[in-house]
């Protein structure tokens, strides 16, 4: 019991911290990518520094395994997120230099990839957080002993907030 317990817990968290890791990946990227903008075209100054502003919040206003529980918040990084991909993307390939620079090429290709897989992450994430919710419910009573506070909750589901 114990160690079914220990290894849902723990791939909750391993599959939770994969799909952390490669959004901040994503939004490295993102950052690097404004940079190499920021580069070559200089009088994009201004514009990429409000870039930089909008992913610095987007950070601020991720959701973490508790707030999730909160689809508004869920949905508001997801809009937030979306939006300023796009955008940036966008003005990277609207630039002259896109078409030769490989390096800034790449970058597009690994955000657009790194974005995709947002949903396998959640689908990954909901299906080990629901058997996790399950083994909770039925072994209740005996897991008070393996719990070390004592607090069994459940976690909220990405689908949760899709529906």
């Amino acid at each position: 019991m114990t160690e079914t317990y220990l290894a849902l817990r723990d791939t909750m968290l391993q599959v939770w911290n994969t799909m952390i890791y490669d959004d901040n990946r994503k939004i490295r990227t993102l950052r690097n990518l404004l940079h190499e903008l920021n580069v070559s075209t200089p009088e994009l100054k201004t514009e990429l520094q409000a870039y930089e502003d909008r992913l610095d919040h987007l950070l601020e206003i991720r959701y973490d395994q508790e707030s999730m529980s909160d689809p508004e918040r869920v949905i508001e990084y997801d809009l937030a997120s979306h939006k300023l991909v796009t955008e940036i993307i966008a003005l990277t390939e609207s630039q002259p230099q896109f078409s030769y620079n490989t390096t800034l090429q790449k970058m597009v290709d690994f955000i657009r990839l790194a974005d995709n897989r947002v949903m396998n992450h959640r689908v990954d994430y909901d299906d080990i957080a629901s058997r996790f919710n399950q083994f909770i419910d039925r072994n209740r009573d005996l897991l008070d002993d393996v719990h070390v506070d004592n607090v069994l909750d459940k976690r909220p589901l990405f689908r949760m907030t899709s529906e």
